[in-house]
């Protein structure tokens, strides 16, 4: 029978369903490898052909393993936590858990029929309670852990508290907020318990502080930095704000050096690598306050003795500050701003509130800011320096304020240039419109006591002297900030926290999970809390009553089954990055109830050995869950110190948009006629956006244009060669482009294993491509022919049992080689082309032989992997799957050229090429040649004078 896809490839994907095929054991004597994609969020437009890729190049790899002899663990679960399921629901108010369930079957269903080996048995999702239970549980040991720099890890609170108990804050070296108190142990115990947990607070891994947030009116919602772009929220386009906030926030800063160092002990792409250095941004410097002018008595207070502290990289040019720049969030700006300059800052910080963070940093052209009417004193020479504020500052970063130096910095230059303010020469020989170099040579002028030193000297003469008049000290600094962890939104993991006397407290653990509330709509409350202030009565009640009944314990709340004083719950929720940051663990024991995941599991697997994924997830889930991956590690929950080897970012699959040319009026008005590409040229045109799924070779199908619109179905076209040839153009794949090509209808007319064996041939797996469809027919003869090797002309299996020949163990063997060292470097695209050659060899050698089919069954099964279990089930193999079967051996004996085909020349002049064998000497050439009918047809009966053999190269005749 000729090739049947389609019932091939059912009949396998049962099969593997049914027998568990890809189901991964804890316990065994092979060696593990861990293969792991970045899981998806379940949109509800379902997979397009571009989303795949990365999927497919990891299944290729994890069956390859498998046939290598791994206990392969290839897991898939759902990132199902998300905004888009939540708007979803304010729009529909429909449950987004009905919405997420509904997309998470379509995902299923089209990741089926692709032919993944997932270990299904693993499944996990972030929105089920039995998953985000371990969330919460996390959350709530990194509230219960501070960081302990001498350790250089985070340990328990209670070893603090225990600390502060005997030897009060004397000794303690920790990452904590900058206002910790100093306290005697009698102190410490005299606090009240309210106070200790305020500075307690201070020194937890996960807290509660005001922080400047992205805040989205609209949405009723904090976003991160890249859920904004160009000051508007990716999801629905509304504006963002910059807003001051109550947020809880996780200390990563903490852990900023481990991070930093250990981006050198993974095997990452080294641009990826180069993001997370530049975004945890490593420097060392000084810290300098610059005493305020005091007193002040205008502005909200009035501050007394105080100052502003700036952390600078180049302390040497202190002397060059001509001004002190705020972020236009920073708490001294009210304080600071003198009536006369208070409409201007008002309307200056209006103006901030509107652009992102990232914004911000990204637009170094722009110059803008506004004076506050105070100034500030160089600490070192007592100089007046003016305060200003600008948004090219900002509020979490370093200490919200900087020194500007114009004269050493081309942003303060060109701010001091536009406000005309001074510029004073460092260096005496810098140009003052660029930026300062300290290697390069000069010394410093106008610099007081480093006068004539050079860079270095100047340095630590200036530090000196700010330890010494108590204004600075030397300091590392950090340009990441601690990762906001609250979202004002429902469709998240409840944070499992509540409030007594305006205290975070922590739930029991005997109460996890905290579940989400029902509630009557998924909006912010009236009076602007989130959505779970709508919950009626949501309260956590710390004294449970003493006996409980049968029927309350099985209550799924807290609330409804103890008694005691009520507290009110943590209103936001986790951000969408909470669930993501552990959830390979878990698929190493998916069903643990007891814990995230157990000790034995844990050790087996340690590790992601692979994973593959985008590379716009650099500074978001990846550093996150290399924070968290460390954290869990310093609690003794995890074995390594980085989760995942290696990875890999597959690049992405571009559109391939057609375009259709409407006809323009001479009012300038759009026409129903259509003109072909070729002739566009010669008539005024607009061009549309037209659906490629009806578009083939660039040919337009008229007729399904016509019902592509309403407005088409009347449409008139002006063809060329009797066609309507469409114009093309490579876009991101989209809706609003038409140009989404869905996989379920390449798989209805191609199959799973073209799909799969195209997205490979379409380019390296790291580099961007277009999708073409027009390549994929090729593919599919591919296997078709692939298919016919087993098969004579009447369709029968005609397989012989005959010995292969040299020539077809040689094209065995060229593949086996090529595809081995294809997969272990991630070329897969090489392969596909590989494959082509050898089929095309072995049906020109008209090859049957089972001994090189059934190997190349085993090599093309990871990529083509239904047709291959088919065909190994046809060759008689005993009943099962071709999963486990053993890779075939490279035998590089079979490559050793024995013959050459010899040149062979009559008077200097080619004829013929003669393969000879190479073991033969020069005389036994002579004969072989001569007792060659086609060389004596040349020589015509003719004796040659001379016969030149040069052995490996040529054979030359003189007649």
């Amino acid at each position: 029978m000729d090739y049947q896809f389609k019932d091939i490839e059912q009949k396998w994907q049962q099969f593997w369903a049914d027998k568990q095929t890809f189901k991964a054991e804890n316990h065994t004597t092979k060696p593990k490898y861990y293969v792991l994609d970045m899981f998806p969020y379940p949109s509800g437009a379902g997979l397009h052909v571009g989303h795949p890729l990365g999927y497919i190049a990891s299944d290729i790899f994890a069956r390859y393993k498998r046939l290598k002899g791994f206990n392969v663990l290839h897991p898939m679960g759902y990132d199902s936590f998300g905004l888009p399921a939540e708007q979803y629901a304010i729009q529909t108010g429909q449950h987004p858990s009905v919405t997420t369930e509904d997309n998470i079957a379509t995902y299923r269903r089209q990741l089926d029929q692709i032919g993944f080996s997932f270990d299904w048995s693993r499944e996990v999702r972030t929105s089920s309670p039995d998953y985000y239970k371990w969330t919460q549980w996390i959350f709530m040991q990194l509230f219960n852990s501070w960081y302990n720099k001498s350790a250089d890890k985070a340990e328990s609170i209670d070893e603090l508290v225990k600390h502060f108990e005997t030897s009060g804050s004397q000794g303690i070296n920790a990452v904590s907020d900058e206002d910790i108190l100093t306290f005697t142990a009698d102190e410490w115990k005299a606090l009240p318990d309210s106070r200790q947990q305020e500075e307690l607070l201070k020194y937890r891994l996960t807290y509660l502080r005001e922080s400047t947030v992205n805040w989205c009116p609209a949405l009723g919602t904090v976003l991160a930095n890249d859920e904004v772009k160009d000051g508007f929220s990716e999801r629905g386009g509304f504006p963002v704000e910059q807003k001051k906030m109550m947020q809880w926030s996780m200390r990563i800063t903490a852990y900023a050096e481990r991070l930093l160092q250990g981006l050198d002990t993974i095997d990452w792409p080294e641009p990826l690598k180069e993001m997370q250095r530049n975004w945890i941004g490593k420097s060392v410097g000084a810290s300098v306050k610059f005493p305020i002018e005091s007193p002040l008595s205008f502005g909200e207070g009035r501050v007394e003795s105080a100052s502003i502290e700036v952390f600078t990289t180049r302390v040497d040019t202190i002397f060059g500050v001509t001004l002190v720049v705020l972020a236009p969030e920073h708490e001294l700006v009210a304080a600071l701003t003198t009536p006369e300059q208070k409409a201007g800052i008002d309307a200056y910080i209006a103006q901030t509130k509107k652009k992102s963070e990232l914004d911000r940093m990204a637009d170094t052209k722009t110059v803008s800011g506004a004076f506050t009417g105070s100034y500030v004193l160089n600490p070192l020479n007592g100089e007046r320096i003016p305060v200003w504020i600008a948004d090219y500052v900002l509020a979490g970063y370093g200490t919200g304020a900087v020194m500007a130096v114009p004269s050493g910095d081309q942003r303060d230059y060109l701010f001091a240039k536009h406000f005309n303010l001074p510029i004073i020469p460092i260096l005496d020989s810098q140009n003052i419109d660029t930026e300062a170099d300290p290697t390069k040579e000069g010394k410093y002028i106008n610099s007081g006591f480093a006068n004539g030193l050079e860079y270095k000297e100047a340095t630590a003469a200036i530090i000196a002297k700010l330890e010494a008049v108590g204004a600075g000290k030397a300091k590392v600094n950090f340009r990441m900030r601690d990762a906001i962890f609250g979202r004002q939104r429902y469709w998240g993991e409840p944070v499992p926290v509540y409030f007594k006397d305006g205290l975070p407290y922590l739930i029991s653990e005997a109460d996890l999970p905290l579940l989400l509330p029902e509630i009557d709509k998924y909006l912010p409350t009236e009076s602007g809390e989130p959505p779970l202030g709508r919950a009626t009565g949501w309260a956590y009640h710390a004294s449970p009553k003493e006996s409980v009944s049968e029927e309350e314990l099985k209550a799924p709340s807290p609330l409804e089954r103890a008694g005691g004083e009520a507290y009110p719950y943590e209103l936001s929720t986790m951000p969408g990055w909470a669930g993501s940051s552990w959830y390979w663990y878990r698929y190493m024991d998916a069903h643990n109830n007891n814990e995230f995941a157990s000790k034995e599991a844990i050790e087996y697997w340690k590790d992601v050995d692979l994973y593959i994924g985008g590379s716009e997830h650099a500074t978001g889930h990846l550093l996150y869950s290399r924070f968290w991956n460390k954290f869990l590690k310093d609690i003794g929950k995890v074995t390594e110190e980085e989760p995942f080897k290696k990875l890999i970012n597959q690049g992405m699959i571009q559109g391939r948009s057609n375009f259709v040319y409407r006809l323009i009026d001479e009012q300038g008005r759009g026409t129903n006629t259509f003109v072909s590409h070729g002739l566009i040229k010669d008539y005024k045109t607009s061009p549309l956006h037209v659906d490629v799924n009806i578009v083939e070779n660039e040919v337009l199908n008229l007729d399904k244009f016509k019902k592509f619109r309403s407005e088409f179905e009347n449409a008139e076209f002006i063809l060329e060669n009797g066609k309507y040839i469409c114009g093309v153009e490579v876009e991101k794949m989209s809706k609003s482009k038409f140009n989404v090509v869905n996989p379920d209808d390449i798989i209805e007319r191609y199959g799973a294993d073209t799909l799969r064996m195209y997205e490979m041939f379409l380019g390296p797996l790291e580099q961007s491509k277009p999708w073409n469809t027009n390549g994929i027919e090729g593919v599919f003869k591919f296997l078709r022919k692939f298919w016919r090797l087993f098969h004579n002309d009447a369709w029968e299996l005609n397989v012989s049992n005959e010995a292969p020949t040299k020539a077809e163990l040689k094209s065995l063997h060229k593949i086996i080689r090529k595809v081995e060292e294809d997969i272990e470097r991630f070329s897969f695209n090489t392969s596909v082309s590989s494959f082509m050659i050898a089929v095309n060899e072995l049906t020109e050698l008209k090859c049957n032989k089972r001994a090189i089919l059934q190997e190349m069954v085993i090599v093309l099964s990871p990529y083509a992997p239904h047709i291959c279990e088919e065909l190994w089930t046809l060759l008689g193999n005993p009943a099962g799957t071709l999963s486990y079967a053993a890779y075939p051996k490279f035998n590089p004996a079979y490559l050793v050229e024995d013959d050459f085909a010899y040149p062979i020349s009559i008077n200097g002049k080619t004829k013929m090429n003669l393969s000879i064998p190479l073991s033969l000497e020069a005389k036994e050439v002579e004969q072989f040649v001569l007792a060659n009918a086609d060389v004596q047809r040349y020589l015509d009966g003719k004796t040659p004078k001379k016969i030149i053999v040069v052995k490996g190269r040529i054979v030359n005749m003189v007649v």
